[in-house]
């Protein structure tokens, strides 16, 4: 069951994250460090995912959210967009079942319609085969970007609702990329960059932001427990006073 907009009801706060929002940076970087081709950091990068998505099941994270490939990442290289496509292919060939197994559900949002028949049939075929898992729900972002989440959204409302002039947060929500899933508590972002980088705009009003100089491939379960750790000190308010929660600690 997701949870209402942050802004018109205040969510229920857990010590664990529901839902944890990540932008994995620092492939190449990692890479270049090491005197590796960037595309040695980009398969690296993909092993972390895997330690990360088991981390976030074994801690009770309900909900992982992965920015794995921007609409703006189009303008990266083609032979780098090539690899990153194939390394796409390759991680659903070879962890789907591994998913499914652990009972953990894969969501893939985002523009799908530029990637290559193939590579759209695995993704619906992922989709389907996961889709009662509720152990974990891991979404991937893929050619995704958070003004083109806004604007599919607002279409689809119009569309939906013939002649509407005076639209609100109810209308509109259900028809965001990520709908099906509660706002992120935590947003993490490796590599060092300070920037949501048209992620999830919508979505990230009220999550707690985490930054950290570790590069993707090496970021693992100590890591983030070390972000969890950093997201349980912070004061939650969604608009309210310190002395409001204050009181309603008392009385609870």
């Amino acid at each position: 069951m997701t949870s209402s907009s942050s802004t018109q009801a205040v969510p229920e706060i857990f010590a664990v994250p529901r839902h944890i929002a990540m932008i994995m940076d620092g492939n190449g970087r990692w890479a270049t460090k090491r005197y590796l081709p960037r595309v040695a950091g980009h398969v690296q990068g993909v092993k972390a995912v895997r330690g990360i998505v088991e981390a976030c099941a074994v801690r009770g994270v309900e909900f992982l959210t992965l920015f794995a490939f921007s609409s703006e990442n189009w303008r990266r290289p083609a032979d780098e967009v090539s690899l990153l496509m194939r390394l796409f292919v390759n991680a659903l060939e070879r962890e789907v079942d591994k998913m499914h197994a652990n009972e953990i559900r894969l969501k893939v949002v985002g523009d799908l319609s530029r990637f290559d028949a193939k590579l759209q049939e695995m993704i619906a075929e992922a989709q389907r085969k996961t889709e009662d898992n509720r152990r974990l729900t891991v979404t991937i972002c893929a050619n995704y970007g958070g003004r083109w989440d806004i604007l599919q959204a607002v279409e689809k409302m119009l569309a939906a609702n013939p002649g509407l002039v005076a639209p609100t947060e109810e209308q509109l929500a259900p028809h965001l990329a990520l709908a099906y899933a509660p706002e992120p508590d935590l947003f993490i972002r490796t590599g060092g960059e300070e920037r949501i980088s048209n992620f999830l705009l919508w979505q990230l009003a009220y999550s707690e932001l985490y930054f950290t100089d570790t590069y993707w491939p090496d970021f693992d379960a100590e890591a983030l427990d070390l972000a969890i750790a950093s997201y349980r000190q912070r004061e939650r308010r969604f608009g309210r006073t310190s002395e409001q929660l204050l009181e309603q600690k008392k009385a609870s």
